[in-house]
Parts: structure tokens; sequence; C-alpha cells
């Protein structure tokens, strides 16, 4: 099971891989959403704003959110890590129903990309 500290760290490492993408990806990665991303193995959530192409304003609270996000995530600890240090693939992750992604039509289409 993987620790807040690196969940922590792969979503620090998600940061530095939206900033520094280019093309689609960042073309995606430039919503201005608030997003949450519950990690439910360890009950807790993150939150904080994708903008201008990166993660901005990270925090960590337990529990669910305290709020409704507009792009909403929910996948225990070790999918994150996985998916973001490149072992799981988001596609296969979220229909086999590892990954859960909540979000309006608009915004799923324009995040495809990322996925």
């Amino acid at each position: 099971m993987a620790t807040l500290e690196e969940c922590r760290a792969a979503l620090g490492r998600l940061a530095q891989n939206l900033s520094t993408a280019d093309g689609d990806v960042r073309g995606a990665a430039a919503l201005d959403r608030s997003l949450s991303c519950r990690i439910t193995d360890l009950d807790v959530t993150f939150v904080g704003r994708l903008a201008n192409g990166a993660l901005q304003d990270v925090t960590s609270v337990h529990g669910p959110p305290p709020g409704r996000a507009q792009i909403r995530l929910s996948m225990r600890g070790d999918d994150l890590v996985a998916l973001v240090d490149g072992e799981l693939h988001f596609a296969k992750a979220w229909g086999s129903g590892r990954v859960k992604l909540e979000a309006g039509f608009r915004d799923l289409l324009r995040l495809r990309a990322l996925l």
C-alpha cells in the first residue's frame, strides 16, 4: 500500500509532467478547473486546481473532499503511483473500475488527451 508521502510525491511528479508537456497534452492541461483526487485506502483527498497547464495549490484533507470539485478522481494509492510512473494505463484502470473519474462532458472530451 502506498503511503501518504508516496502519493504526495506522485502528484508532484504529475504536476511536473503537466508543466513541461506540449501539444495536445498541454492544451488539455490548460483547463481552469477545481480538482480532487480521493485516495480511498488512505482516507485522504488531495484538492487543488488544474490551471495554466499545471496543478496548483494542492493540499490534502482527511476523508472525503470538503466540496464538489469540477474534476473528481478516486483510486487507491498504489494505483495513483502506478499511473504517474507509467506502469498502469489510465483507460484500462478506468474501464476496470480501479480509477473513477467524474467531470462534465466537455471536460472529459478535453481530458482524453491526458489519458
